[in-house]
């Protein structure tokens, strides 16, 4: 007899098995060995069978863990489906490849729905052939796929927000700053000087994020001039080590700082603390965007303007909700889902101005 982890294994020779002598010679043990297996098995796989059992299996696929908006999408995905779903969720590190072989194991599982944040979202397409090929529903979150890709079938729903919306509202914060405080106009020719720090080359957010803040200025009633813009790949070290770039640069030039996230603006923020900023009245406005409780508390100290609140725990309770319906085989709407859902495909959760005044709502 050999153990092997939970399991105890007999070895019998060819003769045991010759004319029924094993029965004959080895009752005795048969009958303790299928005692034991019975325990052993309840011990090893009784728990989770009964764990999971009755409950649908999602697999979730994050870009990547270490960001500090989809930690608190994953959060609230896994607090929504305690008890009622089997939800496993990984990290995609931040490489399609990579997050394409956890989505050919969810599959390969049969897992009963997929969410997916994607790496690149022009790679949605391929994603969403494979989960329609096992007909296994999928959910994209935070980046949108194509709109092409979303046509694709009709089990495919994207839960988000409109990024064109949470950058109107981050130049609405420096209107209201502009207006409020013309000492702001440090040069008095009547012109906004400013620096961007895009997210992601080419990601939708970033892009409109970028292209609607500086429009609601501008539709203000404004004049704006770019100083510099470059990207921070969402980062707060990049955003750090960009700013530190522009201010030697450009240095007081720079009137006002817009940041595609609150990671890069909390970069920014560091950058102008070592340039003597924010004491003896030094003032530079950074506005961002996700509302992240490190910017709450950038808020609450003065350092930056204003966010956006992303509001991450719906973002990822939408999710759960909508996979979850999905996982059961029903079709979703508002009763089931709780949300709405625009064009039979789209849950927008809306964004909200964030400023000191009213970070409660936030928090």
């Amino acid at each position: 007899m050999t153990r092997y982890g939970c399991f105890m294994i007999y070895k019998w020779s060819k003769k045991d098995f010759e004319g029924g002598h094993i029965v004959k010679r080895y009752w005795k043990e048969i009958l303790v060995f299928s005692l034991i297996l019975g325990v052993m098995l309840a011990g090893c796989g009784g728990q989770q069978a009964q764990d999971t059992k009755g409950k649908p299996t999602i697999g979730v696929a994050i870009y990547k863990f270490d960001d500090t908006f989809m930690t608190g999408v994953r959060n609230a995905i896994s607090q929504a489906g305690e008890g009622k779903a089997q939800v496993d969720i990984v990290d995609s590190q931040n490489s399609q490849p990579t997050q394409n072989d956890k989505v050919d194991l969810f599959i390969t599982k049969k897992t009963n729905a997929l969410a997916i944040n994607p790496v690149d979202r022009t790679a949605a397409g391929v994603i969403i052939d494979k989960a329609k090929k096992a007909n296994i529903p999928v959910v994209f979150l935070n980046r949108e796929p194509l709109p092409e890709d979303m046509k694709k079938w009709d089990k495919v729903y994207y839960v988000g927000a409109k990024a064109e919306e949470s950058g109107t509202i981050s130049g609405q914060l420096i209107v209201d700053h502009w207006k409020a405080h013309p000492e702001m106009d440090k040069n008095k020719d009547g012109v906004l000087q400013y620096v961007m720090l895009k997210g992601e080359p080419g990601h939708q957010d970033a892009e409109l994020r970028t292209k609607y803040s500086v429009q609601a200025v501008q539709d203000a009633g404004i004049k704006v001039e770019k100083v510099a813009e470059d990207t921070g790949m969402w980062d707060r070290v990049k955003g750090q080590e960009k700013m530190a770039a522009f201010l030697a640069a450009h240095g007081d030039k720079i009137e006002a700082v817009f940041a595609n996230n609150d990671d890069m603006a909390l970069g920014a923020i560091e950058a102008l603390k070592a340039n003597g900023y924010f004491k003896d009245g030094k003032f530079l406005p950074v506005v961002g965007v996700d509302a992240t409780a490190p910017a709450l508390k950038a808020l609450e100290e003065g350092t930056m303007l204003g966010t956006v609140l992303n509001d991450a725990k719906n973002q990822g309770k939408a999710t759960f909700n909508l996979t979850y319906v999905l996982a059961q085989g029903q079709t979703p709407n508002k009763e089931n889902s709780g949300y709405e859902i625009v064009d039979g495909k789209y849950i927008w959760i809306p964004y909200k101005k964030i400023t000191k005044a009213n970070m409660n709502d936030a928090k």
